[in-house]
């Protein structure tokens, strides 16, 4: 069973690819950042657990279906592996932002949903790491540790400067896991 504090969970939008208001709805708009794939393969390497949590609302926007996000995951699992990573678990929730579900960050489901999965009994000291105050917010109650990158979003929500006390704040996911790894 990993250890919580040395999990990391990643929003995938924005921290780990590429982000587009269009929606990424097909393996040829999935555009991952060179550097965050090498930076899951880091943490892994260094015995860190790596899991991924996802909103993909595109899917009950009818943009693009869950067979088509499996072969995005796939592709990103394959990469992370060719690299000499791995992703333990990928949560994603497939609803829009008015279909009431309990796993649409910043709601805490999917963070529940890797804690189960992983057998955690708490995700207490784990880190959070995303380019939107949801991603954020969605760790506060499960006890993670709050991590910004400036891809995606970020910058625009740093700009914003509002909830972000006590977050870390880093360029992208590889300048992250540098400072992480340093300080371990």
């Amino acid at each position: 069973m990993p250890d919580a504090s040395r999990l990391v969970i990643l929003d995938r939008d924005g921290v780990i690819n590429r982000d587009s208001d269009a929606y990424i709805k097909s393996l040829d708009e999935w555009i991952p950042y060179p550097s965050s794939i090498e930076a899951i393969a880091r943490l892994t390497r260094a015995g860190w657990t790596v899991a991924v949590a996802t909103n993909q609302s595109g899917i009950s926007r009818g943009y693009y279906d869950e067979a088509t996000l499996a072969t995005m995951h796939a592709e990103l699992e394959r990469r992370v592996g060719d690299a000499g990573g791995k992703i333990a678990h990928i949560a994603y929730c497939p609803h829009g932002p008015d279909d009431g579900c309990t796993c649409r960050k910043p709601l805490p489901g999917l963070l529940e949903e890797v804690r189960a999965a992983l057998g955690l009994e708490s995700l207490a000291g784990s880190w959070m790491v995303g380019d939107s105050l949801r991603d954020l917010q969605a760790g506060e109650p499960m006890g993670c540790r709050p991590v910004l990158v400036r891809t995606g979003k970020g910058s625009k929500t740093e700009a914003k400067g509002v909830g972000l006390e006590g977050a870390l704040i880093f360029d992208d996911l590889a300048g992250f896991v540098d400072w992480l790894l340093a300080s371990r």
